[in-house]
């Protein structure tokens, strides 16, 4: 029973999030062999401010640095 879990940062739609779902049960039934009805994906979505890359926090590199 594959399960996967999927951290993105907030804001995709429910028509985005259905397409990963969708298309991450179709490479495991295609790469692994697995049953769609065994598989489960688990979106999580992580609020900027708690997502850090490169030593700084999401909501702090979106921001325009004051001059």
């Amino acid at each position: 029973m594959p399960f996967v879990n999927v951290k993105i940062t907030a804001g995709a739609s429910a028509e985005q999030k259905a397409q990963i779902v969708r298309e991450m049960t179709d490479t495991l039934v295609r790469v692994l062999g697995k049953k769609p009805e065994n598989t489960h994906i688990v979106i999580d979505d992580v609020p900027r401010e708690n997502w850090g890359h490169a030593g700084v926090l999401g909501s702090a590199a979106r921001k325009p640095v004051a001059t």
